[in-house]
């Protein structure tokens, strides 16, 4: 039987591609961006969350992991992200485990803010983000050098991510069935 740290989905070599370019419009001004959020608002990285965070508005799920570009965060980073309600899972670099699904999946039912931190890498947090989120949910994740990408969660975009989540390696059904709870 497999640990839920045990990865459930990998990035083939041949679908990295689809991550290079933004996955939505890219915006630099987190309240531009929070003028546009409706829903719950998912970050997906440490950056993210802290620019939310300085503008006075805790996400209402935070996928952080401690790392920007490979390297840690810097301390204001690491003491301005508020770590209320926390979940602590495991997530190897390029892959997505049970832990990181079950624990967004169970953070977008809660109402309390969750901050879950990584033990790994969550540069693949924002596909399971998107699947798990209720339509008019935002979730924003980082996109290096460039800003921050904002994705509109509705029919149309849960269908793509789900179609990238499936172009993985690995049990898609099951984490499919992880997601959709």
């Amino acid at each position: 039987m497999p640990e839920e740290s045990d990865p459930l989905l990998r990035l083939p070599d041949e679908l990295r591609s689809a991550f290079k370019d933004p996955l939505g419009p890219v915006e630099t001004d987190p309240e531009r961006i929070l003028a546009d959020v409706t829903g719950p608002l998912v970050a997906v990285g440490d950056i993210v969350t802290y620019h939310f965070e300085r503008v006075g508005r805790t996400p209402d799920v935070a996928v952080i992991d401690g790392r920007t570009k490979r390297q840690a965060v810097e301390q204001e980073v690491r003491e301005t992200i508020r770590e209320d309600e926390t979940v602590h899972v495991t997530n190897p670099a390029a892959t997505l485990t049970v832990d990181l699904l079950t624990a967004l999946r169970d953070a977008l039912g809660d109402e309390r803010r969750t901050t879950i931190v990584v033990d790994g890498e969550e540069d693949l947090a924002t596909l399971p983000g998107v699947v798990a989120a209720p339509d008019g949910a935002s979730v924003v994740y980082g996109q290096p050098d460039e800003g921050m990408v904002h994705v509109r969660v509705d029919a149309e975009t849960r269908a793509q991510f789900r179609d990238l989540l499936t172009r993985m390696d690995g049990n898609h059904v099951r984490a499919l069935e992880l997601l959709d709870g």
